[in-house]
């Protein structure tokens, strides 16, 4: 489906609605196609939603010794001594 960048700004919850039921959708801008707006697809781990990423990001992305952010920040707490 393809519509105009003067209609996606008329009726945009309408046009998220149809993207998120699966439509795919073509914005233009004076005829020619610049962008698509399809649906959301979460990750999944054997099937499951996942709710909360539990990777590392940024600078600690490639940081080998922990398997998560949560057990990084645990670690690094069971150091203090108060």
């Amino acid at each position: 489906m393809d519509i105009s960048a003067k209609e996606l700004r008329g009726k945009p919850t309408q046009i998220i609605e149809q993207a998120s039921r699966g439509t795919e959708i073509v914005i233009t801008i004076r005829g020619k196609r610049l962008a698509r707006l399809v649906p959301y697809v979460s990750k999944t781990k054997a099937g499951k939603k996942v709710e909360k990423e539990d990777l590392l990001f940024g600078m600690w992305k490639y940081r080998n010794n922990a398997a998560s952010v949560d057990d990084l920040v645990r670690n690094m707490r069971k150091r203090r001594s108060f």
